[in-house]
């Protein structure tokens, strides 16, 4: 009977082998890549995939079919990679980040910037965590926001994406569907909800609560102790503040940040609401240009992919392989298409590394991704 340091000395003589097999079948798929050249054909052949699979599952038997057939996917999407990386002649994609990057200057400290809600709003308190002098437009919802900075009339907005207790902003990211933009910053703050009543009011007083609902979803928990309240829902936590010191009385409350109380002469009648003490938003600031400043070590995609077996799998392995740590992975439905998802990737590298480039180019050439837009090169702080 073998000793397991025999058995472990066959693996790795094994292994030598395979990895020698494996140069040998790079370089063949390099020389398929340069006979498709100039003919047309895709890189990408379903049916001689599935021929060749057949046979070598055939090859392998039953017991190891499916080992087999896990493992040469993994291989054809690399080959694929590195022939799509080798017929690729640039991209013009890669010329606009390279400009930004030499046109890299410091994020700057005053400037015009579109905001959702009104002053005390978590958006606007995360506005002056970008930028310590901001000149704020304030607009009653997302869309706007976006459509301010695609239009010119605001250089930049700034967006919650997503929060550790409640999720996704849904509303944001399906508006990232409809408008052009790119994310020059991101930040994660801290979020301290308070419960806000008109002056002379008590908790007993209080039967009815306002907020945003993304507010109303980070305190699931407080709100449970009080089941005979009715909750509200509002465009934004600092607009239910204000409607309820202008409009409201004893017996309504609103959700929103302790600066809401100072603002709008509410009375805090309880604090920390959230679900969770580590409640964080995460917030973009996006332009209308492509702005890549300093120390930019994330990066944003959108992307739509094909809906077949294999699809997603592939392009998770593109990242694997050149070893770029995916931090968010959303997907949302594409309106008026029967199933069809679009992705929005973010993950952290750095543009200005080669191999990030080169996957980059590859994304935004590869015939199988129908949609594929660049959101953007950033710090998050």
């Amino acid at each position: 009977m073998n000793t397991l340091d025999t058995i472990r000395k066959d693996i790795n003589s094994v292994d030598q082998q395979i990895v020698e097999l494996m140069k040998q079948r790079f370089a063949l798929s390099r020389q398929v890549a340069d006979a498709k050249k100039g003919t047309g054909l895709p890189i990408h052949d379903p049916a001689r995939e599935r021929y060749i699979l057949n046979q070598l599952c055939d090859q392998a038997g039953t017991e190891y079919a499916t080992e087999i057939r896990m493992l040469y996917a993994k291989v054809f999407a690399l080959s694929k990679a590195r022939q799509r990386a080798h017929l690729n002649q640039g991209h013009e994609l890669i010329d606009e980040i390279k400009d930004a990057l030499q046109k890299s200057a410091q994020f700057p400290q005053r400037t015009l910037v579109a905001c959702p809600g009104l002053e005390g709003a978590y958006t606007q308190l995360a506005t002056t965590k970008f930028f310590p002098l901001p000149t704020i437009l304030f607009f009653n919802n997302f869309e706007k926001v976006f459509e301010a900075v695609e239009q010119g009339l605001c250089p930049y907005g700034v967006l919650p994406v997503e929060n550790t207790a409640a999720g996704s902003v849904i509303p944001v990211y399906d508006a990232m569907m409809q408008h052009k933009f790119h994310i020059v910053r991101s930040c994660r703050m801290r979020i301290d909800h308070v419960l806000l009543g008109k002056p002379g009011a008590t908790l007993k007083d209080i039967q009815h609560v306002s907020s945003h609902p993304q507010a109303l979803a980070q305190c699931t928990h407080f709100l449970k102790e009080h089941p005979s309240w009715s909750v509200t829902p509002s465009s934004n936590t600092a607009v239910a503040a204000k409607k309820l010191s202008e409009e409201g009385t004893v017996n309504q409350a609103v959700i929103a940040s302790k600066e809401c109380a100072e603002l709008y002469g509410l009375t805090i009648l309880a604090d920390n609401l959230s679900d969770t003490t580590l409640n964080y938003t995460r917030f973009i600031c996006i332009s209308r240009n492509l702005e890549i400043f300093d120390n930019a070590r994330k990066l944003s995609l959108m992307l739509e992919l094909p809906h077949t077996p294999g699809s997603l799998s592939d392009l998770l392995d593109r990242f694997a392989v050149l070893d770029m740590n995916l931090t968010k992975l959303e997907s949302r439905p594409i309106p008026g298409r029967d199933f069809q998802f679009l992705f929005t990737f973010d993950f952290e590298a750095s543009p200005k590394d080669p191999k990030t480039l080169l996957l980059l180019e590859e994304l935004a050439s590869d015939p199988q991704i129908t949609h594929f837009t660049f959101l953007g090169a950033y710090d998050e702080n």
